[in-house]
């Protein structure tokens, strides 16, 4: 039975913790954002647990995985498989719980929802439809990762997971290289001695990184080393678990004037074509390779 105003009634809107039984308070008809643990079930917060016992429903990714947390904690409520390949077909639902003046939440496997997932069609829609979301903050791993790294963090750029084959995946490293901000990278296990030895051959051997693997498990650990270092640390490593791969920012270069830019190039165009040239001085001057390559043109026609 559920009360107006999303509550419910009986042992639904219960939830247990360390042993001691709560009730949770009724909430506001709306869809519930909720971060869920990473790995450590005691990283869950009051507030994600009062919200998961009150709302009507629970749409989840997996609900064998987010049964585990709802066990743990006496969750009695209802879960609803939601992910992309079943959006459209249960979107109705959500969109139904909410009209009838209910709350529902949405979880993620782990951590918090729409972090490189496509849930945020579901509150486009939501919010289309006239309703209100609310987020539940709390465990996430790219921010985990980051905090822990020792890597800058007044500017971060999360770039999720890269494209799986080698063309795109290079072109969106070449894409990233000299965004000025610390990169934030998710990683399959067996593809993460690939990806960093791409990264090093891209982004330079000497950028700083950070191989945080397994957050806030019991097997977690951080490798921290330049990117050629973790790319020559990890080549015959067996890698198991959640990675995230952390990339400091690209070192400052002062500009060269166009003196200088003219001598570089000389002395570049002396033993090599202007392609060649120009993609060098490029990347020692941190000019964009364009400019480079024109001008590069010019000296060459002019002898």
């Amino acid at each position: 039975m559920t009360e107006p105003g999303g509550g419910q009634t009986g042992s639904k809107n219960r939830y247990s913790l360390s042993e001691h039984a709560f009730t949770a308070p009724n909430l506001e008809p709306a869809l519930y954002i909720v971060s869920t643990p990473i790995g450590n079930l005691g990283d869950i917060t009051v507030r994600a647990l009062e919200t998961l016992a009150a709302a009507s429903m629970i749409a989840c990714e997996d609900t064998r995985i987010t049964s585990t947390l709802t066990q743990k904690f006496g969750l009695k409520t209802p879960l609803l498989p939601y992910h992309e390949h079943n959006a459209d077909k249960q979107r109705p639902k959500v969109l139904g719980e909410l009209e009838a003046g209910n709350a529902v939440a949405l979880v993620s496997d782990a951590g918090t929802p729409l972090v490189s997932d496509p849930g945020y069609r579901l509150v486009r829609d939501v919010v289309a439809a006239g309703y209100k979301v609310f987020p539940i903050p709390g465990a996430s791993a790219p921010l985990a990762g980051l905090v822990a790294s020792g890597l800058p963090s007044d500017t971060v750029l999360f770039a999720g997971f890269l494209p799986q084959k080698g063309g795109p995946k290079t072109k969106r490293l070449e894409e990233l290289a000299k965004t000025p901000a610390t990169l934030i990278f998710f990683e399959s296990p067996h593809r993460t001695a690939a990806t960093l030895e791409l990264m090093a051959a891209v982004f330079g051997g000497t950028r700083e990184a950070v191989v945080a693997r397994e957050l806030t498990k019991r097997f977690e650990t951080f490798e921290r080393g330049t990117l050629q270092e973790l790319s020559n640390r990890f080549a015959d490593q067996t890698v198991k678990g959640e990675i995230v791969i952390l990339v400091g920012p690209p070192e400052e270069k002062p500009e060269a004037d166009a003196e200088d830019l003219d001598t570089l190039l000389r002395e570049a165009l002396s033993d090599m074509p202007v392609s060649a040239a120009a993609k060098q001085v490029s990347k020692a001057t941190g000019l964009d390779r364009s400019e480079v390559y024109k001008r590069a043109l010019e000296l060459k026609a002019g002898g």
